[in-house]
């Protein structure tokens, strides 16, 4: 199922004219026309607010986790975090996207989700300056433990969608979400151990 997912994210990235790089200059773009393509394709129209809310959460949550991923190729100094970030960005850049594609299918707005209310994880303006202005060493530690606990908030959310949501689309990017970083949650206590 995660493959139809990840194939679903791909599809949808490439109709917005993603070529794995920076999608800047697109939030201003409608996604109908990729949502309604898949909506004729294979329509989701079974929804609830649980699975409205979970995306809508997500989206930003997401984002932020790509931000931090984005300071790691000049800021971290071991590889397996540089690895482990561009993993991150690999992953959440595309599940947001899909996202983004399912609430438009709902005629929902993506731009509902607050960062910061109701989500744990979340990093503060300050927590999010303090990671930006790290190097080396202390770079690599501030951002596995702030990693750590913001998979853990996304985990969080993903499990209460598989129990609360209606939508198989977003329950099965949901299981995706919880499995895919409860492994990096793993893969960062081992780093941090390390480090």
């Amino acid at each position: 199922m995660s493959f139809t997912l990840a194939a679903g994210a791909l599809a949808l990235l490439t109709a917005c004219g993603g070529n794995g790089g920076s999608m800047a200059g697109h939030e201003g773009m409608s996604s109908s026309a990729p949502a309604a393509t898949t909506a004729s394709a294979r329509p989701s129209a079974t929804f609830n607010d649980a699975d409205v809310m979970f995306a809508q959460m997500m989206i930003p949550h997401h984002e932020q986790a790509v931000d931090m991923a984005d300071m790691a190729p000049t800021r971290a100094s071991d590889p397996e975090i540089k690895d482990l970030a561009a993993e991150i960005k690999a992953a959440q850049d595309p599940e947001s996207w899909t996202m983004r594609g399912l609430l438009a299918e709902w005629g929902k707005s993506a731009s509902e989700g607050h960062m910061g209310h109701g989500m744990t994880g979340v990093l503060s303006e300050k927590e999010m300056q303090k990671l930006e202005a790290a190097k080396g060493k202390e770079f690599d530690k501030l951002f596995a433990e702030r990693m750590i606990a913001h998979h853990k908030g996304a985990i969080e959310m993903a499990r209460t969608e598989q129990t609360g949501g209606s939508n198989p689309q977003a329950k099965d990017l949901a299981k995706t979400i919880e499995t895919t970083q409860q492994a990096e949650v793993t893969q960062l206590r081992g780093i941090l151990d390390r480090l």
